[in-house]
């Protein structure tokens, strides 16, 4: 096996049901597939960590995975942080130049967005993204970056994306006991947004719904920018459960049917449609039956969605629809549901596919992961630029000082 490589970029996506690692380098300015592994969570409990042990046990499994199949030692990682503990804000910052407008420089950008996020927020949570939505420049709006343009009065609208902060440091706890040190921390549903979102549904207004196993991650774009970031407390697992309870079958059993033969539309299922089934003894369920169970569910679950996007002022910003994406977003009928409750279009969202890269991983829960790789290396290639730019700068001082 050999040593790390400076090009490879791994991430980790410790989610409810699946612990999933992913690694790729860079081949010719394009990311190439290196390895993955995905092995079952441990320690997780309501789409948190909630015993490191086993937790940090299933990540090392996974990364182990996928050190085997990248022929590469992976030490360190970027990780995605989801679950019902996300939440966002919008503010607002302004920043007077002086009575002489002057070109606006980087340090100027960095002082309005540091007055913007200035706000009180309880002291457990932890800031993830600084999103500016837009910056505006004596009263001129819509501009995106504002850094050599003139002016004498900066203002910035931003998003500032929250999580908790024990959660996200029992995340990169986990990802230590694990032998990873934890590079950055990713909101999930921003990271499943770049392996799904085109630019135009970016900047129509659209939301993005990561259906996960304990909860649903939500992030809205308008106008090419953030608008609303949050979280509601239904997933996948919820639909399973009420099955398991509903028929009395074990968990197992239950998440098979779903797979197998679950739809959120009572109506779109056959009455004749019978599945025979070993509860304890054979017997034919009607599978109109489990339809029944599934479709309450699945109103909840956007009657929960559509009160987040109009608490957040963004439930008529939705001109390109909804995407659903996560593995909770396969269930037949769900795409219906949404439709009819949010009254916008709704599509699948399968993540673009790496140089590479297995067929297996076009998937739906693979989308958060997939999209964190690409959020991490666009990280790495504006860092990198920044520190050209700099040098640069350097370069050009003492030349002028000879």
């Amino acid at each position: 096996m050999s040593q790390t490589q400076d090009n490879l970029i791994v991430v980790l996506d410790a989610g409810s049901a699946w612990t999933r690692v992913l690694a790729a380098d860079l081949n010719e300015g394009a990311l190439r597939y290196r390895g993955h592994g995905v092995v079952e969570s441990a320690g997780m409990r309501k789409g948190l960590i909630s015993e490191l042990g086993p937790a940090a046990k299933a990540v090392k499994a996974a990364n182990e995975q996928a050190e085997r199949v990248a022929r590469a030692n992976i030490d360190e990682c970027a990780v995605g942080v989801g679950g019902p503990h996300i939440r966002g804000l919008n503010t607002n910052g302004r920043l007077d130049i002086g009575s002489r407008m002057r070109e606006i420089t980087r340090e100027d950008v960095r002082a309005v967005v540091e007055r913007a996020r200035a706000i009180e927020r309880p002291a457990d949570r932890e800031i993830l993204h600084l999103l500016s939505r837009q910056f505006i420049l004596d009263g001129q709006p819509g501009i995106f970056d504002p850094v050599g343009m003139v002016g004498a009065c900066l203002e910035v609208d931003l998003h500032i994306a929250t999580c908790s902060g024990s959660a996200l440091q029992s995340t990169v706890t986990c990802a230590n006991r694990a032998g990873l040190e934890v590079t950055e921390a990713v909101l999930e549903s921003i990271a499943a947004a770049e392996a799904t979102l085109s630019a135009d549904e970016r900047e129509l207004g659209v939301c993005l719904l990561d259906v996960g196993a304990h909860s649903s991650n939500i992030v809205v774009f308008f106008e090419g920018a953030v608008a609303h970031t949050g979280s509601v407390p239904v997933g996948g697992a919820h639909f399973t459960n009420d099955l398991a309870i509903g028929l009395q079958m074990p968990v197992a059993q239950a998440e098979r049917l779903k797979r197998q033969y679950g739809h959120c539309v009572v109506t779109a299922v056959p009455q004749q449609a019978t599945v025979e089934i070993a509860n304890p003894q054979p017997q034919n369920l009607p599978l109109r039956t489990v339809a029944e169970i599934l479709e309450p569910r699945a109103r909840e679950l956007l009657y929960y969605v559509k009160e987040n996007l109009r608490q957040g002022g963004v439930v008529d910003a939705l001109g390109a629809g909804c995407v659903l994406t996560g593995g909770g977003a396969m269930l037949p009928g769900l795409l219906d549901v949404t439709e009819s409750q949010l009254r916008v279009p709704a599509r699948t969202g399968m993540p673009v596919r790496l140089s590479n890269m297995p067929g297996e991983l076009v998937h739906p829960s693979f989308a958060t992961v997939i999209g964190l790789l690409l959020y991490a290396h666009r990280t790495r290639v504006t860092r990198a630029a920044e520190n050209n730019s700099l040098r640069a700068k350097l370069r050009a001082i003492f030349a002028s000082s000879y």
